[in-house]
C-alpha cells in the first residue's frame, strides 16, 4: 500500500479552485502552500491518498464552497470539512475555545477508519495544536510548518511600539506560543522553509530540537509562473485596462509589490519611500495588488487600517497617476501581471516585516522579474540560490530608497538578474523537486518510528468501564455534595437499571482515594483516575494500566522539574511526602496568585522540560507530563475500551477543571461552582444546574437513561 497523508489546514478560506488569496489577512501563501502540496503529493505513486481537513464554514458572505463537507480534489486527494466553533467565517484568533471539538471529531472519525494514515501534518500554530492531542492520542507522527511563528510576531510588534496587551486582545500571542511550544514538543519532524527560520526563530522555543529540522523550500508552478509571452498582446490588453485608470504612463517600469494589506506586508512604508523619492517617482510605476475588496468599509479593523494608510500617503505626497491599486483582480491574472511587469523592466518589491519564505519572490523570478526584498527570513535563501536582485532593511527608509533607486538604474543588471532568476528557480525551485524532498525526507525520518495503534475497542477482553461513564471528582465535588443518600440511592438505581458506571477523579493516590471513598458509601467505580491524572486503576485493582503510563512518560524529568522551579519558594511550597506520585509533583501557593501558572510555565518551557503545570482550587498546583491531565486520561479510556464521548458524562465544580471541559464530553456544572467556571455559559455541552442534585439534573438534561 501506498502512504496516506492527512493534513491539517484550519484557517482561512481553502477550496481545490480559484483560491481567494489575499481577500483577508488569513488568506495567503499558506492556503495556496497547502493546496499545491496536497496536490503535488496525490500525484505521485508513491501515495495512496491524501487528505486536508480545515473548517466547514456556512455563512452567506462566503462562498458554498466552504460548506461542502468533502470536495474532490483528484482522484486520490480531498479536502475535508468539519464543522467547530460559530457556523461564520470568523479570524484565526478566535477559534482557539474550539480547537479541542475538532480534535476530538478527528480522533472520532480516524476511529472508524481501518487504515490510519501514515503521519500527519499540521499547518500553522492552531492546526499544531490540534495535531499534538491527535498524535498523542492514537500514536501517529506529527509533522510540523509553523509558516509563521507567535514569537517573531510579538517581537516586531513590540519594536514597532504596539502595547503588549493590544497585542494579546488582537493576536491571543500567548496561546498561539503555547500552541507553537505544544506542537515542538509532540512532532517528530519540523519541516521550515529557511534555515534562518531554524536557527534564528524556531531556537527561541524551548521544546525545539534542531535533530528534528528538515528545510524544505517551497515549490511555484513553473506551468503557471514562466516568461514566455505566448499571449501577451491579449495579457497586455487586459491589465492595461486594469491600470490604466490610475497610471498616466503605463509603460513606466512598475514596481510591482502583491500581498494581502496586513501590517506585517509594511506596504505603507514602500508608498512612504516612493513618495520621498523624485528619482523613483521619474522613474517608476508604483503597483499594488493587494487582494480584492468591495467596499473598504467591509474589510476587517486591520485591513482598513491599512488602505487607510494607504489612501493618506497617496494623498500625502500627491501621487495620483503613479500608483494603482485596483479593486479586483482574477487570481488567473496574477502569472501575466509578473510579466507585464517584466516586459516594462519593473521591479518585484516585498517590503514584509517578517517573511518566512516569500512565495512571491519565486513567482516574480520565475517570469523574469527580478527582485528588492527585505532582509528577513526567506529572500536570503532565495536571493543565495537565485542571484535575482538585491535585500535591504525596509525599517531604514533610506536604505530602502538607496535599494530601489539602484536596482531600476542599470538595464545590464537588470537583464542579468532576470536570467539568474529563471534559471535559479527552475533549478531549485520547482514543485517537483519540493515534493520528492519532501516524501524522501520524511520516509527516512519516520521510518524508524514505531507508532502505537491502539485497537479502538477490538480487544477481546470485556470492558472494565461498561457503556456509559460519570466522572465524579472525590477531592471537591464529592467533599461538599449535599444529601449524599440521595446520590447515593440514584447510582445504585442508574446501575443496575441503565448500565451506567462510575469513574472516580481525585489528585489523591489510590490508596487515600479509597480509604476516603469508603466513607462516602457510594456504589464502587469501575475505574479511577488518580494523582491528577497520570495513574488509572480499574475496580478493585491495585496495579495502575501500564499502557497510560508508558504514554505519559515519554521525557518526564521528576527531578528536573523540582530543580527548575526550587527556587520559586518564596511563591510554592512542595507538599508533603503522601501528596506526591511518581509523575505528580505537588507544590501549594503560600499566596493565590493568577501570575503563578503562566510563570512556572515559563520556567518548565525554558528549561525544555516536557512538562505541565495545572491549578486546581487556586491553592494546589501539579506538574505532571506533558502529555498527561485528567481529560487526556478520560481519552485514553474511550480510546482503548471503544467507548463514545458521548456516553461521557464529568462533573466539573472548581477552578482548574476547564481542562475537563473542553472538547465533546457533556459536562455539568453544579450550583456552588467556582466562578472561573461561569465564563463557559456560551459552550453547548455544558449544562449549568440550578438543582441541589445537579448529577440527576444533568442525566436529565442529557437524556443520558435509557427510558428517556
Amino acid at each position: 500500500m501506498g502512504l496516506r497523508l492527512l493534513h491539517l489546514n484550519l484557517h482561512g478560506l481553502i477550496r481545490s479552485h480559484d483560491l481567494e488569496l489575499g481577500r483577508d489577512s488569513d488568506t495567503g501563501g499558506q492556503t495556496l502552500y497547502v493546496l499545491e502540496l496536497v496536490k503535488g503529493l496525490a500525484a505521485r505513486p508513491e501515495v495512496e491518498k491524501v487528505e486536508l481537513i480545515t473548517r466547514l464554514i456556512i455563512d452567506r458572505r462566503v462562498s458554498s464552497d466552504y460548506s461542502n463537507p468533502v470536495e474532490k480534489v483528484s482522484s486520490c486527494a480531498e479536502i475535508i470539512r468539519l464543522p467547530f466553533g460559530p457556523k461564520r467565517y470568523i479570524r484565526k484568533e478566535l477559534l482557539w475555545p474550539y480547537l479541542d471539538d475538532l480534535a476530538d471529531q478527528i480522533v472520532e472519525r480516524l476511529q472508524k477508519d481501518n487504515h490510519l494514515p501514515d503521519w500527519i501534518h499540521a499547518h500553522y500554530a492552531d492546526a499544531g495544536y490540534v495535531g499534538s492531542l491527535v498524535s498523542r492520542r492514537l500514536g501517529l507522527p506529527l509533522v510540523f510548518t509553523g509558516h509563521s511563528l507567535g514569537r517573531e510576531k510579538l517581537r516586531r510588534l513590540l519594536a514597532a511600539g504596539i502595547d503588549h496587551d493590544q497585542i494579546e486582545q488582537t493576536y491571543s500571542i500567548s496561546k498561539r506560543i503555547d500552541a507553537e511550544e505544544l506542537a515542538l514538543a509532540h512532532s517528530n519532524l519540523l519541516i521550515t522553509s529557511t534555515k534562518q527560520e531554524s536557527d534564528e526563530q524556531y531556537s527561541r522555543y524551548g521544546r525545539f530540537s534542531s535533530e528534528n529540522v528538515e528545510i524544505i523550500p517551497p515549490g511555484v508552478d513553473l506551468n503557471r509562473f514562466h516568461s514566455r509571452n505566448l499571449n501577451l498582446s491579449e495579457e497586455e490588453k487586459e491589465l492595461n485596462k486594469l491600470f490604466k485608470p490610475f497610471l498616466r504612463d503605463l509603460n513606466l517600469p512598475p514596481l510591482l509589490a502583491i500581498s494581502r494589506a496586513v501590517r506585517r506586508k509594511n506596504i505603507p512604508a514602500l508608498i512612504e519611500t516612493y513618495g520621498r523619492s523624485s528619482i523613483l517617482q521619474q522613474r517608476h510605476n508604483l503597483i499594488l495588488i493587494l487582494g480584492c475588496r468591495e467596499d473598504s468599509r467591509q474589510l476587517d479593523k486591520q485591513q482598513r487600517e491599512v488602505f487607510q494608510q494607504i489612501f493618506e500617503l497617496v494623498d500625502k505626497y500627491n501621487l495620483y497617476g503613479k500608483v494603482a491599486f485596483p479593486k479586483q483582480h482574477r487570481r488567473d491574472q496574477i502569472p501575466s501581471i509578473y510579466r507585464w511587469a517584466a516586459e516594462r523592466k519593473g521591479l518585484f518589491v516585498n517590503p514584509a516585516l517578517t517573511e518566512p519564505f516569500g512565495l512571491t519572490l519565486l513567482e516574480a523570478a520565475a517570469c523574469g522579474l527580478p527582485m528588492v526584498a527585505t532582509d528577513d527570513g526567506g529572500p536570503k535563501d532565495i536571493l543565495s540560490r537565485c542571484e535575482n536582485g538585491l535585500l535591504v532593511d525596509v525599517t531604514d527608509l533610506e536604505a530602502f530608497r538607496d535599494a530601489l533607486e539602484t536596482a531600476g538604474s542599470n538595464l545590464s543588471l537588470w537583464k542579468t538578474w532576470s536570467n539568474n532568476g529563471l534559471e535559479g528557480v527552475s533549478r531549485h525551485f520547482s514543485w517537483d523537486a519540493h515534493v520528492c524532498n519532501y516524501i524522501a525526507l520524511m520516509q527516512k525520518r519516520l521510518k524508524f518510528l514505531a507508532p502505537r495503534h491502539w485497537t479502538f475497542g477490538k480487544i477481546k477482553e470485556a470492558s472494565p468501564i461498561g457503556q456509559k461513564l460519570i466522572f465524579l471528582d472525590l477531592d471537591n465535588y464529592l467533599e461538599q455534595a449535599n444529601k449524599l443518600s440521595i446520590l447515593r440511592d440514584k447510582l445504585k438505581d442508574y446501575s443496575m437499571n441503565h448500565d451506567i458506571r462510575l469513574g472516580i477523579l481525585t489528585g489523591r493516590s489510590i490508596k487515600a482515594a479509597r480509604f476516603r471513598y469508603a466513607e462516602l458509601q457510594l456504589p464502587k467505580p469501575a475505574v479511577w483516575i488518580c494523582q491528577a491524572g497520570t495513574e488509572i486503576y480499574y475496580s478493585d485493582e491495585n496495579k495502575s494500566d501500564i499502557f497510560w503510563q508508558d504514554s505519559i512518560a515519554v521525557d518526564w524529568n521528576r527531578k528536573g522539574v523540582e530543580k527548575v522551579l526550587f527556587d520559586l519558594k518564596d511563591y510554592l511550597e512542595l507538599q508533603s511526602t503522601e501528596h506526591q506520585g511518581l509523575y505528580k509533583v505537588s507544590y501549594i501557593l503560600k499566596q493565590p496568585s493568577d501570575a503563578i501558572l503562566p510563570l512556572v510555565r515559563k520556567r518548565l518551557r525554558q528549561s525544555g522540560l516536557s512538562a505541565s503545570p495545572n491549578l486546581k482550587c487556586h491553592w494546589y498546583l501539579d506538574v505532571v507530563p506533558l502529555r498527561a491531565s485528567r481529560a487526556e486520561a478520560i481519552r485514553f479510556l474511550i480510546l482503548r475500551w471503544g467507548l463514545s464521548l458521548d456516553k461521557v458524562l464529568i462533573v466539573a465544580s472548581q477552578q482548574g477543571d476547564t481542562e475537563l471541559i473542553r472538547g465533546l464530553t457533556t459536562s455539568v456544572i453544579p450550583r456552588d461552582h467556582d466562578p472561573s467556571l461561569d465564563g463557559l455559559r456560551s459552550q453547548q455541552r455544558v449544562f449549568f444546574s440550578d438543582s441541589k442534585d445537579s448529577v440527576i439534573d444533568g442525566l436529565k438534561h442529557f437524556r443520558f437513561l435509557k427510558t428517556q
